[in-house]
């Protein structure tokens, strides 16, 4: 009884042995091609990113937009600045106040912080701005919230500005 019990053990054993080394077998070639694969997506990564990788516009200050130059008279414009505080009043109102934040930050004092053309460019191109400018990204990231674009005009836009001077101007 023992020697058939012993030989039902050395089988037992034999067999485990055999699957184990298959095992580790597989488990080797899985390795090899995983490397392989590895260093081939490494590569491609790589190559990829070169390529995909152009260079970063110079920030100049002046925004992502239509608006290249803007002509800023040195007396304000009157007229401009009335039709500049409705449309702020009516479109830029609820997410902006001169002296303090809102949801937006306060605009006094833009006009000495931005060139003219990044502010119209920022009233007329909001999600071009906050993905292309850096100025524009960092506010993003620190107002958490994205511009609500009211589709303004240039002629708006720069009644805006007028109305934001006319607020630094005092």
């Amino acid at each position: 009884m023992k020697n058939l019990y012993g030989k039902k053990i050395s089988k037992a054993i034999f067999i485990s042995m055999i699957a184990f080394n298959i095992f580790l077998t597989a488990c080797e070639k899985e390795d090899t091609k995983d490397k392989k694969n590895d260093k081939t997506t490494t590569t491609q990564e790589t190559s990829t990113q070169a390529v995909a990788t152009p260079s970063e516009p110079i920030d100049d200050g002046k925004g992502v937009g239509p608006i290249k130059s803007v002509t800023i008279p040195t007396t304000l414009d009157k007229k401009l600045v009335e039709e500049g505080k409705k449309i702020f009043e009516m479109k830029c109102s609820a997410c902006h106040n001169i002296d303090t934040k809102k949801v937006g930050p306060a605009l006094k004092g833009v006009i000495l912080r931005r060139k003219p053309e990044w502010i119209m460019n920022m009233i007329m191109n909001p999600s071009g701005m906050t993905q292309k400018d850096p100025t524009a990204k960092k506010l993003l990231g620190e107002y958490m919230t994205q511009m609500a674009d009211q589709t303004i005009d240039e002629k708006s836009a720069r009644t805006i500005l007028e109305y934001l001077r006319s607020n630094d101007t005092k």
